[in-house]
């Protein structure tokens, strides 16, 4: 598919919960945010009915996100179906890693390819404080079990506040160099403030060759994180509301006023 301003969309995130087992200081507030009924979010035969309608517009690649996905029950089924879709070339998954330990092997053997792990510390007690309580050593037993299994090439996100100069991101920089690991560095984010900068050692924040849409967990097609604009997929049918996001996405990213990070998806 072909955007206004000649882009080619192959590539779709889907968000399959809001739930979260961390509280990331850049994501949400201590308390969390409120939680989407039951009834809000798509079921996985719907999220399966709109990745199949991508597919026949062209698209190709696919990463799962959340929330954290891991937390979204019966997954697996979901990743072995996506995993048959004619013409995905690419499937994928955005993690904290905490519970990797348990799935990596099933997810490898259902059809995932790959995935990138969030580690924005590595020091126990930095790590801690960032994720509102989360334990580091857990992640890494995540990151050994996704790479026994082989999920590769295993991606790190290391989420920065100006640089990846500062103490933490230069440790994650070590670790990821000693096991031969990318590590992609992500400035935060502000999305009602319209902040964002493209991300060193990888893709994303670079607008003119954004090559995506998101479907949100609430079940909405967005064309930009950045922006407002949205489309339903229950109203339209997946299908349309393809169409029109791909008809609609903006040349570059403004501000999103909407939805937290946590509901549209990493």
């Amino acid at each position: 598919m072909k955007d206004p301003f000649g882009r080619t969309l192959d590539y779709l995130r889907i968000s399959v919960t809001d739930r979260c087992n961390l509280r990331c200081q850049y994501c949400m507030p201590p308390e969390g945010v409120p939680l989407l009924a039951h009834e809000q979010i798509l079921s996985l035969e719907e999220i399966l009915a709109v990745a199949r309608a991508a597919a026949e517009l062209g698209f190709r690649r696919y990463r799962l996100t959340g929330g954290e996905p891991l937390l979204r029950r019966n997954l697996l089924w979901l990743v072995g179906q996506l995993a048959v879709l004619p013409g995905v070339e690419d499937l994928a998954l955005t993690t904290n890693g905490i519970r990797l330990p348990e799935l990596a092997g099933p997810l490898r053997e259902a059809g995932l390819q790959r995935v990138n792990v969030s580690l924005d510390a590595l020091d126990p007690v930095r790590y801690r404080e960032l994720t509102r309580g989360g334990d580091v050593k857990a992640v890494l037993a995540g990151i050994d079990a996704a790479e026994t299994a082989g999920l590769r090439p295993l991606k790190l996100n290391c989420v920065v506040e100006r640089s990846k100069e500062e103490p933490d991101a230069q440790a994650v920089a070590a670790f990821g160099r000693a096991r031969g690991f990318e590590v992609r560095f992500i400035r935060r984010m502000d999305l009602r403030g319209g902040t964002f900068s493209a991300i060193e050692g990888g893709s994303g924040g670079q607008c003119d060759r954004c090559n995506r849409l998101r479907l949100t967990s609430s079940g909405f097609i967005k064309p930009c994180l950045f922006s407002d604009r949205s489309f339903a997929v229950r109203e339209l049918g997946p299908r349309r509301a393809l169409e029109m996001a791909c008809a609609q996405k903006p040349e570059s990213g403004v501000c999103c006023q909407g939805d937290p990070m946590v509901r549209i998806g990493g």
